[in-house]
């Protein structure tokens, strides 16, 4: 029997690939490894195929971190609660957790939708998607808010989102620095050593270690929401 070898099996399963599938794949990829360490040649050894074949679907690197962001950011005007959209507190309220839903579900692709340079620059992250954003500027202005008013919302609301957001991201084990290419340092081991730093037994963050340690992010969350919508309803009513 003829063998097959490995290179020629490889342009076989190649034959199954397409823009969508690799994009997938680097999207899974990111959610177990982090985007830091995303290479041509890892993703094509876990879709088993050589790292040329990718070329065909994707310009390099730059090209998959550009459509992880658009895949994370291209369902999210379809998940809002139209129910709840129906006022324009509900409708930030279901946009905001519509995006935490997915900076939760994906902590470590979540980043990208920061760090990446966006679509125009205008665009503020986590709200950087064109089709968002004019969702979002049309929906208001639906509502009656004004130019100055539905921009100033704009503002406030994705500064809101993005800090909590990458600060939940964070915690939940993501890299929040912007994706380079790492540097030479000579094999230089500069780990995070914070967990082996002795307190003085007086210090307030060895009291406090285990209510610092709690998770609140959900309830921060709310009321931080809360409070927002509330100060935006105080502007409108002026």
């Amino acid at each position: 029997m003829e063998q097959v070898g490995s290179s020629e099996r490889n342009r076989r399963s190649a034959r199954g690939l397409s823009r969508d599938l690799v994009v997938d794949s680097a999207l899974r990829f990111i959610d177990l490894h982090g985007a830091q360490g995303l290479s041509m040649r890892k993703l094509a050894q876990d879709l088993g195929v050589e790292a040329m074949s990718l070329y065909r679907y994707v310009t390099g690197r730059e090209d998959i971190l550009e459509a992880v962001v658009t895949r994370l950011l291209g369902g999210v005007t379809e998940a809002l609660d139209t129910q709840l959209a129906q006022t324009w507190q509900g409708y930030l309220q279901t946009l905001a957790h519509t995006v935490r839903d997915l900076a939760m579900q994906h902590p470590r692709a979540f980043p990208l939708v920061a760090t990446r340079h966006p679509a125009a620059p205008w665009l503020r992250p986590p709200l950087r998607s064109l089709d968002v954003v004019e969702h979002f500027l049309t929906t208001l202005t639906g509502f009656g808010f004004d130019d100055d008013r539905v921009v100033g919302v704009y503002r406030s609301f994705t500064s809101f989102l993005l800090g909590h957001l990458l600060l939940e991201a964070a915690l939940h084990g993501a890299e929040t620095s912007p994706v380079e290419e790492p540097m030479d340092e000579g094999d230089a081991q500069v780990g995070n050593r914070d967990a082996d730093v002795v307190l003085p037994a007086d210090s307030e963050v060895l009291r406090l270690r285990d209510k610092l340690s709690e998770d609140h992010g959900e309830e921060e969350f709310e009321i931080a929401l809360e409070t927002l919508l509330d100060r935006i309803e105080l502007q409108v009513s002026q």
